[in-house]
């Protein structure tokens, strides 16, 4: 691990802030269509905000090699449209109501409009990315797109059952730390990384995407709806056996186990409560052990990247884990 000094989110958005806003710039351009739905629908999730994550340590990643050119912003813009597809095909699948403390876009245009609108985001995406003219990006973002829907198919088949750590563990490098790898591994391309270095910026986006998914799961049950910005333990009520559920599976009696089951299967909370689950989850400790596990997934994203010469870059790369292990929402 190294010793360099740490970096805090100011520094780090003021080294970022002029490349931040010509991602939002390139993001509201690259969303617009001759269709006006599309236009209209685009605007509306770009407007919702996000933290941006996903475009930043693309950016970092970059910078840490060194690279200074334009293509940069655009794959960041590239891989946040991604995302934001993703988003879109995900609250349909989920039904969901509410993203980011407003309401989903299904929810304004309906489902049929937004399934074409995030297929025309996925098309758009890669339109972009093939002006970089380079075939190895293309192969990682499309291997990218494989892995994300493949996760989402796969969840889809896991609904309502009880699934293994290890199945959890696969499912969520499917959907979150797939793309925080690739980001990473697209900047390191960029900046002419060897195979070496590659391999390590893509461990640093795998370990702080898995940090950064269990303490979102830990979050889905602990904090307020309106912090998260949509329902409390919206896992739980889409079917969703998320780390610390699957901690107290294995360890509960078999009456507070038919309690999970229950809500997994009714996919409600039907004669059992938020708070019930709650006090299942604190008598074994399992919300403490999945946050312990997302700290030791930051620890490794952070040894991932030591051997990287000390500059600014590497100190905000070190300081993202801590970041993700201790945000609230």
């Amino acid at each position: 691990m190294s010793t360099t000094t740490s970096i805090n989110g100011k520094e780090i958005f003021d080294l970022l802030r002029d490349d931040i806003a010509a991602i939002e710039e390139q993001f509201g351009r690259d969303t617009v269509s001759n269709v006006a739905a599309i236009t209209e629908i685009g605007e509306y999730l770009r407007a919702g905000g996000g933290k941006r994550i996903r475009p930043a340590l693309l950016l970092l990643s970059a910078k840490l090699m060194g690279y200074q050119g334009t293509g940069a912003v655009k794959l960041a813009s590239v891989v946040e449209i991604i995302h934001t597809a993703t988003l879109v095909h995900d609250d349909i699948i989920d039904e969901a109501q509410l993203r980011r403390g407003r309401p989903a876009a299904n929810t304004q245009w309906g489902n049929s409009m937004c399934v074409l609108a995030g297929d025309w985001l996925y098309m758009q995406a890669f339109k972009i990315a093939v002006q970089e003219r380079n075939f190895r990006i293309l192969d990682v973002l499309i291997e990218l797109t494989q892995q994300m829907v493949e996760g989402e198919l796969l969840q889809m088949e896991k609904l309502g059952k009880l699934i293994s750590l290890e199945e959890h563990l696969d499912l969520i490098y499917r959907k979150t730390a797939c793309l925080f790898s690739v980001c990473m591994r697209v900047g390191g391309i960029l900046g002419g990384a060897t195979a070496q270095q590659e391999e390590r910026l893509g461990q640093y986006g795998r370990d702080l995407g898995l940090a950064f998914q269990i303490v979102d799961d830990v979050l889905d049950l602990t904090a307020s709806e309106s912090v998260l910005g949509k329902p409390v333990a919206s896992d739980l009520r889409e079917g969703k056996a998320t780390m610390a559920v699957i901690h107290a599976l294995e360890r509960c009696t078999p009456a507070e186990r038919r309690q999970i089951e229950t809500i997994l299967h009714d996919r409600a909370f039907n004669g059992v409560t938020h708070a019930d689950i709650l006090t299942i989850l604190n008598r074994y400790g399992s919300l403490e052990y999945a946050s312990q596990e997302a700290a030791r997934y930051a620890e490794s994203a952070r040894n991932a990247i030591c051997s990287f010469p000390d500059s600014e870059i590497k100190r905000a790369l070190l300081w993202a884990p801590e970041f993700v292990v201790a945000r609230e929402k």
